[in-house]
């Protein structure tokens, strides 16, 4: 955490013993890819993209309760980074910029993936993902195999490796397969090394540099002078306006600007869901500090900022790890680099990388624009390119993140003794698409609908509810559940004939119920939705 108390995460912990209390009997369970896109295209929650027209592979549309999931999250993610903080101010830059940008970047020339292709399938790979071995039995290289990158790349191999052995009837001992990527293959390996959709040699390429940035024309002309980028990223519009900021925002070292924009990357293989996509949106900011600046404690800030940001709005440590990049894997500029990790159902994977960049950005600006990025320093009287901390994630793999770590499946018994199984999205009430539901006992009595809709009315000023009378009120808790609702306001008999005009508060996550008043109902929900 940041030593300033006005600097750090001090909000959520506001509301924290609400979503402990709610969460303290649901520790994360496993969860299928299967089950994620099924509840997600069942409840409304994404949709692959020109579905009719069999999709569109790489891109995805957000549904009802997704694009209301996503938008909490990028709320909280502004409200914590930008508004609850003195030394962060956000802008919102264009996606297609001068081509220049991305020249100065080294995006026109650098912002490549290896591609290999196969001759045979036409199918491309990208080539740090598609792994092989040499099959050596007693010291003997006798072919080679390859599998794509899993959670189980080197035990694949290894099957693979035993089934060419037995294929080719070799006696001896097979030595344990050494699973290599295709950027580390030999030339003379190359024409022997399986192709994963035939299972033959000889249609694999040598890997060469894919440029993934989607290429466009601005203007009438389509000629070379015409040619513009959809942006791959969004820090570029922050470096870019840099200048702007400081002149106008009153901003003072150290200074973060940040931005929420989409992005797009032409993929070479866009795969698990939405984890990657050619078509995304970030949530970044640029923190400049001092180019004397402990830089190494500014970082080691963010990351404990942003790693506490994510358990706020729920993500458990339990999914969460840090990676530190090599230093000899580190571009030429950076001073370091380090990842959160979470583990998802086809293994741990990045989600939110903070890296100490230097000055890199901002002088390769003012070299190729001509006009300086610099700052005067009182102190010292001398002008400097400031330093920065990039924490960059994107809003897609979050989104997915979450729904990772809320879904679960359990037994629970009814009313009448029967078992069934419960979905259900235990889903911070920070980011739930739905936060209340208001649900009268019976629809076709009057007095109870006219209470409820009331009730519902005044409560669509403040927050995303939902209103339900269809069904039995079971039905409609397990309906709740399995789209994350935190808590089911229930309008009964007991509201309109007793006295305090109280309701029956149902929780999603121990499905206990009590009776709240409207007051103490407003109350709950001021507290843990922030």
């Amino acid at each position: 955490m940041f030593r300033d108390p006005n600097r750090g995460i001090d909000h959520p912990a506001r509301g924290r013993h609400v979503w402990q209390a709610m969460s303290e009997s649901a520790a994360p369970t496993e969860v299928s890819m299967d089950a994620l896109v099924a509840l997600s295209k069942r409840r409304g929650f994404i949709f692959q993209s020109s579905e009719i027209y069999n999709g569109f592979n790489g891109f995805f549309d957000y549904g009802p309760l997704g694009s209301e999931l996503k938008k909490n999250i990028r709320d909280c993610w502004w409200d914590d980074m930008v508004r609850r903080r003195d030394d962060v101010v956000g802008i919102e830059t264009s996606i297609i910029m001068h081509p220049k940008v991305w020249q100065a970047s080294g995006h026109v020339d650098g912002f490549t993936d290896p591609l290999v292709d196969c001759k045979a399938s036409k199918q491309r790979y990208r080539a740090d993902q598609l792994f092989f071995s040499p099959v050596v039995v007693d010291g003997n290289t006798v072919g080679y195999v390859s599998a794509l990158e899993s959670e189980s790349t080197t035990e694949e191999l290894q099957e693979k490796a035993e089934a060419l052995k037995r294929k080719k009837a070799i006696q001896g001992t097979l030595a344990p397969v050494v699973a290599k990527d295709m950027t580390e293959a030999a030339p003379e390996e190359i024409a022997l090394i399986p192709s994963p959709a035939t299972g033959e040699p000889g249609s694999l390429t040598a890997p060469r540099s894919f440029n993934m940035m989607f290429q466009t024309n601005v203007g009438a002309m389509t000629d070379g002078s015409s040619v513009a980028y959809l942006r791959p990223e969004t820090a570029q519009g922050m470096f870019v306006d840099f200048k702007n900021v400081v002149d106008t925002g009153r901003v003072k070292l150290p200074f973060g600007i940040a931005q929420i924009g989409k992005s797009f990357r032409n993929e070479i293989t866009p795969r698990n869901f939405i984890f990657r996509s050619r078509e995304f949106e970030q949530m970044e900011m640029e923190y400049f500090i001092h180019e004397d600046a402990d830089w190494a404690q500014a970082h080691k800030d963010w990351i404990q900022w942003c790693w506490d940001w994510l358990k706020s709005i729920g993500l458990p440590d339990s999914h969460l790890s840090l990676y530190d990049h090599a230093k000899e894997k580190l571009a030429f500029y950076s001073r370091g680099t380090t990842d959160i990790m979470f583990k998802y159902p086809f293994g741990v994977q990045e989600l939110w990388g903070i890296a100490a960049r230097g000055n890199y950005d901002l002088t390769q600006h003012a070299n190729a624009s001509g006009k300086p990025q610099d700052i005067f320093d009182e102190a010292t009287k001398k002008k400097f390119v400031p330093h920065v901390i990039e924490p960059a994630v994107g809003v897609d793999r979050i989104f997915l993140a979450v729904l990772c770590a809320a879904y679960a499946e359990e037994s629970v018994t009814d009313e009448k003794g029967n078992t069934e199984t419960r979905t259900v999205l235990r889903l911070s009430p920070r980011i739930a698409p739905v936060k209340v539901a208001v649900l009268p006992l019976l629809k076709n009595k009057e007095v109870l609908t006219d209470r409820a809709k009331a009730l519902y009315k005044k409560l669509q000023r403040r927050y995303a509810v939902f209103y339900d009378e269809a069904g039995a009120i079971g039905r409609r808790y397990r309906r709740q559940d399995e789209i994350g609702t935190p808590w089911c306001v229930t309008i009964d008999f007991d509201t309109i004939e007793k006295e305090g005009d109280t309701f029956t508060l149902r929780e999603r996550d121990s499905m206990e119920q009590r009776r709240v008043t409207e007051q103490e109902l407003f109350q709950l929900l001021d507290e843990a939705v922030y």
